[in-house]
């Protein structure tokens, strides 16, 4: 699995906020690459799924703390960083994904979104005996 991560301040720029370093420019240039990035896997046979996630707003964190239940509505203070999307690829291996994954640096954007941008390449387990 490969995953993107972004913030809410760049969701809020998919929305229009004047307060984004993103362009509408920029979000058609990121676009058309993840069109061509997904395209491209797809013709390749190694995609089996992908999905952009909805702005960290809309999340509820469901947890215990000091053993009591809590829920809480995003965005979350802990983290500015938060899971985008991903891509679940089947490929005949980890390096594989990664050669896939590095793909994701020429992605376009802001010269600050883009300095310090990363994606996590993680296997899936198939059973418990994996982990």
């Amino acid at each position: 699995m490969i995953l993107s991560y972004g913030s809410q301040r760049d969701y809020d720029g998919m929305g229009g906020s004047a307060e984004s370093t993103w362009s509408p420019q920029d979000f058609a240039e990121l676009h058309a690459f993840m069109t061509k990035f997904n395209q491209d896997l797809e013709a390749s046979g190694e995609l089996v799924e992908t999905r952009g996630l909805t702005a960290p707003v809309h999340t509820r964190r469901i947890g215990n703390r000091n053993g009591t239940p809590f829920v809480t509505d995003g965005p979350f203070a802990e983290t500015e960083e938060v899971l985008a999307g991903y891509w679940v690829v089947d490929v005949a291996s980890f390096d594989r994904a990664t050669e896939i994954a590095e793909r994701l640096r020429d992605c376009p954007g802001p010269a600050a979104a883009v300095a310090d941008a990363y994606a996590d390449v993680r296997p899936i387990a198939e059973s418990a005996d994996e982990l």
